[in-house]
This record gives structure tokens, sequence and C-alpha cells, in this order.
């Protein structure tokens, strides 16, 4: 299958620090790849680099089209969603608002009600929180709003990182399945996970970052049974 994302040769700076050196990887249209490794290891600065939000150096193409040098918002009209550690909730707007935000410049008001019905498939938790207040939502249901608000720009590549962060096992669970749903529903999903297990059942292939460089790679269930995985994740 070809591939949506490709990174090549990928280098990040913030100022005259550089984070990211060489770093490359691609995404299949359709498929789920998840990014490993410690904290530190350049993994959110490699979602934000695909979005322009750092500086970089190197290729980065989606769909056959350059990125370099373009806008963050003209990435995001290219259909490319980032869900950021943390969640970015507007926490004084209610449900309904946080995710319409992120079609306030779509006419078709049919379409956009479409798509809210769409999230609330996923979440249905959200349809009965629709105008609650967003900062008093619990972690998960405003895990679930933030993955909701970038379904709402429709994307066919979505950026997802640290979605388990502080959330309860149970919660955690369902998220990861409605990932799976939105996966096959047509969504590429790029991971950042701090969750391997989970991780690595999700994903069809799997890249580990090491200061700023990609030290393993290879099929997730390969990577699964690598001894190397085991020692640094699941500690046998």
């Amino acid at each position: 299958m070809a591939a949506l994302l490709e990174v090549k040769g990928l280098k990040a700076f913030y100022g005259q620090t550089q984070s990211l050196y060489d770093v490359g990887f691609e995404i299949e249209t359709g498929g789920i790849t998840t990014l490993l490794g410690a904290n530190g290891a350049g993994k959110t600065t490699t979602l934000r680099a695909i979005c322009n939000m750092v500086r970089t150096e190197g290729l980065v193409r989606f769909d056959g089209k350059d990125l370099g040098g373009m806008p963050t918002e003209e990435i995001v009209r290219l259909r490319i969603a980032h869900v950021p550690e943390g969640r970015g909730t507007f926490t004084t707007l209610t449900v309904d608002e946080n995710l319409r935000i992120a079609a306030y410049t779509r006419k078709d008001k049919q379409a956009v009600r479409d798509e809210l019905e769409r999230v609330f498939t996923y979440f249905p938790r959200l349809k009965e929180r629709v105008q609650q207040q967003a900062g008093t939502l619990s972690g998960g249901e405003q895990q679930m709003t933030a993955i909701g608000r970038a379904l709402m720009a429709r994307p066919r590549l979505l950026l997802l990182d640290e979605p388990s962060l502080g959330l309860a096992p149970v919660v955690v669970a369902a998220i990861f399945e409605n990932l799976a749903r939105i996966n096959r529903d047509g969504v590429a999903i790029l991971l950042v996970e701090q969750n391997v297990p989970r991780a690595l059942r999700l994903a069809q292939r799997t890249y580990v970052l090491e200061n700023g460089t990609i030290a393993l790679e290879g099929p997730s269930a390969r990577l699964s049974a690598d001894e190397r995985i085991k020692r640094a994740y699941f500690g046998r």
C-alpha cells in the first residue's frame, strides 16, 4: 500500500538546540504506526515537526505534497489533525463549542451536524455532556472531546500524543477500542504512547526513538517479541 506520510532525514530544533537527527519513517494509507521511546526521546517533537510547529530540516511529504515551509494551518487543511499531550481542551467552552470550533470555517451546516453525530457514535458520553462546560468533565471525557474535535476536521491522518496519559485502565481500554474503530473507518493514525503493550497491539508498525534518532523499527508483532523491547518496556 502507498505511503500516506513520508518522513526522511528529519531534523528538528528548539532555538539552537537540536532534538531530532535524521529521523525517517512512513505511514501507510489507512495504517496505524506507533512511536515509542523514553521521555525526552523526541516523540512529541516528531509530531510537532510534521505540523511545522518547530524549526525543521529534511523531507516531510503527505500524499505526495511536500510540507516543508508550509504554515501549520495549511497543513491542517490537508486533513492532518493533531491531538496534543494534555488534550488542549478549551475548559471554559461547552463540549459542543469545543467540537464545533474545529469546523468553524465550514459553510455546510448540515455536514457539520453530520460530523457531530459521527463523533457521538464513537463517544456517546459526549452527547450526554454536550452542553456541559469542558472544564468540569472527567479526564477521560476531556480526552474524548479532544479526539472528537480532531475528527471534526475530517482527518486522513490523526496524530495522537499520549492519549492514555493519566486515565484509568477502563477508560484507556475504551479509548483504544475507539481508535481501532476510527482507523477501520479510514483514518490513518500516528500514535505516541507510553502504554507500550496497548500501542503494540493497536499498531501495525512500530518505531523506537532514542535521543532523537530511530533506534529500532519493524512490524509491531515482531518487535513485541524483541528482547530489547521486553527489557526496556516489560521489565523482563
